[in-house]
């Protein structure tokens, strides 16, 4: 099966340092994959490399068999990638409405003369950007506060936003940086839901996350890292187990006593 997202061979060097070292990986459309490992494994510049934020040193992103590596962020955009970051980039003193608009950028195409005289067109345009603006903000449960200055959401709502605002374009594919991070349980319990309703209505989601049990709970496959290297894929349970995994979180002798424990009759 062709994967909609994939990576052959990416590396990204800094001097003497491979932050990325020859990654491989597959994401399936209409599935929710995990990307995890330990601090300084590599995940974020693997983000920033399939975003567009940074170049490889070498190898490919391609989606849907397009050749996106020399592309720049903007244009991997308006191909059908999206993403949020890390931490929360909301425009605080801009509504919640305005905010979503934002993502929308790359889909205008009144030109500049139209937008300045307010043609019919433009108009037209406009009244249909704020539908689908309005839309993204109701399947992220912020509809009604649309009017709110931004910069008074509370943090989760942030995020909840940061996500309607990636979604609104309708990407193939969102990549979500660590979304339940500072979060409460109530709240990555309502983000859960969000990201499996994202999926269910046709994006494909790729997220990296430090919550194991958040990524256990959504994923559909799990991909390691560690030193920038690749060492699992596969089905969240079987990563639950495998040595190699384990070893990274926990190091070479815990794992081999939990391997032990799990082999003794």
């Amino acid at each position: 099966m062709t994967a909609l997202l994939q990576t052959q061979g990416l590396t990204r060097r800094y001097a003497g340092l491979i932050a990325v070292d020859g990654v491989d990986m597959a994401v399936q459309a209409g599935s929710v994959h995990a990307l995890i490992g330990p601090n300084g494994a590599g995940k974020t510049t693997l983000f920033n490399l399939i975003s567009g934020l940074e170049i490889p040193s070498s190898g490919t992103v391609r989606l849907r068999g397009q050749d996106l590596t020399a592309l720049p962020a903007d244009r991997r955009t308006a191909l059908g990638l999206a993403r949020t970051f890390q931490n929360v980039r909301v425009f605080a003193a801009m509504t919640v409405l305005e905010n979503v608009l934002t993502g929308l950028h790359p889909c205008r195409a009144a030109g500049l003369a139209a937008t300045i005289l307010r043609t019919p067109r433009f108009r037209r345009e406009e009244r249909a950007l704020v539908e689908r603006a309005r839309a993204a903000l109701d399947m992220v449960g912020l509809a009604a506060r649309a009017g709110e200055r931004a910069g008074g959401l509370s943090y989760g709502d942030q995020r909840r936003l940061e996500i309607a605002r990636a979604m609104v374009p309708e990407p193939a594919v969102v990549l979500l940086d660590e979304p339940a991070a500072g979060m409460n349980p109530a709240e990555t319990e309502t983000l859960a839901g969000l990201v499996r309703r994202i999926r269910d209505l046709g994006t494909t989601v790729l997220l990296v996350e430090h919550d194991m049990g958040f990524v256990m709970d959504i994923s559909d496959t799990v991909t390691v890292l560690n030193f920038g290297r690749l060492i699992f894929s596969g089905a969240p349970a079987a990563a639950r187990q495998a040595p190699e995994v384990l070893e990274a979180y926990l190091g070479h002798k815990v794992a081999a006593r939990l391997a032990a424990r799990v082999q003794r009759p």
